[in-house]
């Protein structure tokens, strides 16, 4: 019951109200990405979803217009050359990711879930297919957010989508929210670009 209508109702309900709630941060936020760089106050970019189908996410954007965009951050060299000053704050605090609401209105994400990868990521992909990760809607935040989030690696990222995908709840989705707000404040797990 839950894991078929009570989260996506939870889902909806959460992200309207958050939009409404959030409308003038989000106003704010867009004014100073306007003010300091030029582009695009939202980033979109095609991840792989539910059942591995490929949707556009949205973020606001935090680098230059001309930084690779098909190549996840960590996989970036000298990411802090294209990272701009204002999105130096917005990922720290993961304040990018909340465009993402509108991915969960749409049908296409959920708040817990698994950090929907790029099409090329296909270590991670492979190992998200043997775990069963996809099965579920991708999320703003998931377990291996809480459990390690940038350093680790695709094998053991997947293994912990997997344990989430069969353990589906709503007990389970408060404890991550609710740890996730404390490994955001406190940094845990945040990496940014290769070397």
């Amino acid at each position: 019951m839950y894991r078929r209508y009570v989260k996506r109702i939870l889902d909806l309900t959460g992200a309207f109200l958050l939009l409404i709630v959030l409308s003038p941060v989000f106003a704010f936020i867009a004014l100073l990405i306007k003010l300091d760089s030029r582009g695009p106050v939202l980033f979109r970019q095609k991840r792989l979803g539910l059942n591995e189908k490929p949707f556009m996410i949205y973020k606001f954007r935090t680098m230059r217009t001309d930084a690779p965009s098909e190549t996840a951050t960590n996989d970036l060299r000298q990411s802090s050359m294209y990272i701009t000053r204002v999105g130096k704050y917005l990922r720290v605090l993961s304040l990018d990711e909340l465009p993402q609401f509108f991915n969960i209105i749409k049908g296409e994400m959920s708040f817990v879930g698994f950090r929907p990868c790029l099409w090329n990521e296909f270590e991670l992909d492979e190992e998200r297919r043997k775990t069963g990760a996809y099965s579920v809607r991708p999320g703003i935040t998931g377990l291996a957010q809480i459990r390690g989030r940038d350093e680790l690696e695709p094998d053991k990222k997947a293994l912990l989508d997997g344990v989430y995908a069969r353990n589906v709840g709503f007990d389970y989705d408060l404890r991550i929210l609710t740890k996730t707000l404390f490994a955001v404040f406190y940094k845990e797990g945040y990496r940014e670009g290769g070397a």
